[in-house]
């Protein structure tokens, strides 16, 4: 088969020595494109899966590769390892998919270094990076590696389509991923669902918009961005520069009725394209009369069909209220980190990587 352009393995169990005969032969097909690996180590033990996925990383290598797929393989920080060479000497991969693998902050950060390394090469041989679609959901990254993937995120300023969701990144986490995306000019697809903004994060959203002016789809559902995260959001959106939205996934977030009067009018203006608008879970009444308001400005576009049921709306809580301003105060009132502080963060970082790199499990 030298014309082969696709492998597909997805729910199958591969051992050590499958891997390796299937890489041997893989070496040798040089026009394949997509390597559709995901959920193929059932059963297998954790001492297997890193030997297996090196022999198919370095036969990978040898192809012009556009798409990886090794979602639902439960490798942890030690498969990260073995696709480090892989990602770093890539010219062509365009596609990497790697949900729900428990990678964790050591994981994610080898994960981001690799990115990095081969950014830094496409720019020493003067050539754009070919990464388009990073999806990398459900692997507990926490803020922990949010620095590394910034950095390597802002460095394929290419990428088009990034997918992180429930991934326990907190506020600052958010903030430092969401400046790296800024550098993302052609972002169409931003997916960081079940993560926690609240206002910082949301600010840092808030500022990042108008560096995307290609952005399709934004779903920073269950992201608790709060009343006042909220309305920096819409507020945001109102200025006009995101006017390709097309899906705007908002639920659960404790929005409350003046920031939807926002969005609405964020809608009236500028989003004719909005096809599908979810705020079910926040804290307005499904009777409100600013869901009027909401239906209007869609109507403005014939988009009435948009807006998603809301049958699960919340309660607003005034000691919530409390705890956000609160919060709010201190947000403003934090010191910048110093350098000092940065380059310790950093260096603990590179300590974890390494100490990872030597493990073997």
């Amino acid at each position: 088969m030298p014309d082969l352009e696709v492998i597909q393995l997805s729910g199958n169990t591969i051992g050590v020595e499958a891997s390796q005969a299937l890489a041997e032969a893989l070496k040798s097909k040089t026009k394949l494109k997509k390597a559709l690996l995901s959920d193929i180590f059932t059963g297998r033990l954790l001492s297997e899966i890193p030997l297996a996925l090196k022999a198919l990383c370095d036969a990978f290598e040898k192809v012009e590769l556009l798409e990886l797929d090794l979602s639902d393989n439960a490798f942890g920080p030690a498969g990260a390892q073995p696709l480090v060479d892989f990602l770093s000497n890539t010219k062509t991969l365009q596609t990497l998919r790697l949900n729900n693998n428990g990678l964790g902050l050591g994981g994610g950060a080898m994960i981001a270094q690799a990115l990095q390394a081969s950014a830094d090469k496409a720019k020493a041989e003067n050539r754009p990076s070919s990464l388009r679609t990073i999806i990398c959901g459900r692997n507990r990254l926490e803020d922990g590696s949010s620095k590394a993937l910034a950095r390597a995120f802002s460095s394929h300023g290419t990428l088009e389509v990034v997918r992180m969701p429930q991934n326990g990144i907190r506020p600052d986490g958010i903030r430092t991923i969401v400046e790296g995306l800024r550098d993302c000019k052609n972002l169409r697809h931003l997916d960081l669902q079940d993560n926690t903004f609240t206002v910082k994060g949301s600010k840092a959203l808030a500022e990042a918009l108008p560096s995307w002016p290609q952005l399709e789809i934004l779903n920073v559902s269950d992201c608790l961005l709060s009343k006042k995260g909220g309305a920096h959001v819409f507020t945001a959106l109102e200025r006009g520069e995101n006017k390709q939205l097309k899906e705007l996934l908002l639920q659960y977030n404790e929005i409350q009725a003046d920031g939807v009067q926002i969005l609405a009018q964020a809608i009236k203006s500028h989003l004719n394209l909005l096809e599908k608008l979810d705020l079910n879970g926040n804290k307005f009444e499904e009777d409100h009369e600013v869901v009027e308001v909401l239906k209007e400005a869609l109507a403005t576009w014939d988009n009435e069909e948009a807006l998603l049921e809301l049958d699960e709306m919340e309660e607003i809580d005034s000691d919530e209220e409390e705890e956000e301003e609160e919060e709010e105060s201190e947000s403003e009132t934090e010191e910048t980190p110093k350098a000092e502080t940065a380059k310790l963060e950093a260096k603990e970082e590179q300590d974890l990587v390494d100490k990872l790199s030597k493990t073997h499990i």
